[in-house]
C-alpha cells in the first residue's frame, strides 16, 4: 500500500478534478502490475495497473489507495474492471467520499466474490488526497500558503525588491510545489510588482505547470504583462468583481484570459470564501498561494489557509521591509491562527518548514 501511495503522489497537480490514485497488483509475492491516475484524471490507476498485469491479474491482490469507482462516467467503473480481470482480493486505503461511490465500489467487489480489506493506511491516503476530500466536502480546494522570507519574516525590502531572498535550491523546490498543485494564485500587487510567469521551469516538468490565477478585482493588471501575453499557451484566470468595466473585461478576454466573477465582501474587496467556492466548482483540488502579504493576511483572517510552506533565508531585512502577512487585526496571541509543523528540510543555506492548520 505504501508503494500505491507513492505512485499516487506522482499525479499531484495533474489529475484534477479527479483524485490521484495509485494501484499495485501482487500475485504470488511479486508485483505484476502498477498504475497511477494519468493527467486529466484518466485513465484511472486500476485500469493502468491491470493493463500492465495482463493475465497475471487473475487470482492476484490489488492494493488501491482509494476505493475503486463504481459509477459510469467518461470511463467504465474500475470495480467492474477488477472483477473482469479476475482479481481475488482488493485492499483499499480510503473510502471514496464522492456520493456516486461512497462504499458502492467495495460492495460491488464483494458481491462478485472478491475479498475486500478496507482502511489500510487510511490516514496517509487522506493526507495525500486532502484537496480532493475538501472539495467534495466543502466545495473548495486545499489552500497552501507559500512564503519565502528572511529570518524576520520579510518578503521584500522597503523598495519592494524581492529577488532573490532565497537561494537556488529553495527556488527549485518552489517550482516543484507549483508542479504539485492544480493552480497558483497571486494578488494583483504581486502581479504588478513582480510581473511573474507562475510556471514550473524545472527540467522535464514544464508540462506540469499549474493554472495561473490573479486576484485582481478591478483588472489593474497591464495587458502587456507576462501573464496576459502568455495566456493563450497557459491557462490564466483572473478573479474580478461584478462592477469591473465591460470594455476592460473584453480586452482581457480577447487576450485569452478567463475572467471569474466573484462578489464583493463587506469591505468592497473580493470575497475570498466565494472565490474559493468558484475555483472548487471548476474542479480545483489544490491551490498554491504565492503572495503577497495582503492576500496572505486576508486568507489567514478568513480561516482559509490549510497548509503553509515557509522558505526561510538566513538574512535580516528589518522593519521597513514588506511583511509576509499584512496586518489583519489580531488583538491577542491566543487568537492567532495556529499551525502544526509537519516537516523541516534544509535547502542549501535556506530552510523549508511545512505546517498544517490546527483546527
Amino acid at each position: 500500500m505504501r508503494a500505491a501511495l507513492a505512485l499516487a503522489r506522482r499525479g499531484l497537480g495533474r489529475t484534477w478534478p479527479n483524485p490521484t490514485v495509485g494501484c499495485v497488483i501482487v500475485r504470488d509475492g511479486a508485483v505484476v502490475g502498477r498504475g497511477w491516475t494519468q493527467p486529466g484524471g484518466r485513465p484511472h490507476a486500476e485500469t493502468e495497473a491491470l493493463a500492465r498485469a495482463g493475465a497475471a491479474a487473475r487470482g492476484a491482490t490489488a492494493y488501491v489507495s482509494l476505493e475503486p469507482c463504481s459509477h459510469h462516467g467518461q470511463t467504465a467503473p474500475c470495480a467492474d474492471a477488477l472483477i473482469a480481470a479476475g482479481v481475488a482480493r482488493v485492499v483499499g486505503a480510503l473510502e471514496d467520499p464522492d456520493k456516486r461511490v461512497g462504499g458502492r465500489g467495495y460492495a460491488k467487489l464483494e458481491a462478485a466474490g472478491i475479498a475486500v480489506t478496507r482502511a489500510l493506511l487510511a490516514d496517509d491516503a487522506a493526507a495525500l488526497n486532502a484537496g480532493f476530500l475538501l472539495r467534495v466536502r466543502d466545495g473548495r480546494p486545499l489552500v497552501t500558503l507559500k512564503v519565502a522570507s528572511s529570518l524576520d519574516g520579510r518578503i521584500a525590502s522597503h523598495s519592494g525588491a524581492s529577488r532573490w531572498i532565497t537561494g537556488e535550491p529553495a527556488r527549485a523546490r518552489g517550482h516543484l510545489l507549483r508542479a504539485q498543485h492544480d493552480a497558483v494564485l497571486v494578488g494583483s500587487r504581486t502581479a504588478l510588482l513582480d510581473d511573474p510567469e507562475l510556471t514550473c521551469r524545472l527540467p522535464g516538468l514544464t508540462a506540469a505547470s499549474p493554472a495561473r490565477i490573479v486576484a485582481d478585482g478591478h483588472l489593474r493588471l497591464p495587458l502587456t504583462s507576462r501573464l496576459v501575453r502568455s495566456a493563450r499557451t497557459a491557462p490564466t484566470w483572473i478573479l474580478v468583481l461584478p462592477t469591473t468595466d465591460a470594455s476592460r473585461r473584453q480586452a482581457f478576454q480577447e487576450c485569452g484570459i478567463e475572467l471569474i466573477e466573484v462578489p464583493a465582501d463587506d469591505g468592497g474587496n473580493l470575497d475570498l470564501g466565494a472565490a474559493l467556492g468558484r475555483l472548487g466548482g471548476r474542479g480545483l483540488t489544490r491551490l498554491l498561494v504565492e503572495g503577497g502579504g495582503r492576500l496572505a493576511a486576508a486568507l489567514l483572517r478568513a480561516g482559509l489557509v490549510d497548509r503553509v510552506a515557509w522558505f526561510r533565508a538566513p538574512s535580516v531585512i528589518g522593519g521597513d521591509g514588506v511583511p509576509a502577512a499584512a496586518a489583519f487585526g489580531i488583538d491577542r496571541p491566543d487568537a492567532a491562527p495556529r499551525f502544526v509543523r509537519d516537516d523541516a528540510l534544509e535547502l542549501g543555506d535556506d530552510r523549508l518548514e511545512t505546517y498544517r492548520v490546527q483546527r
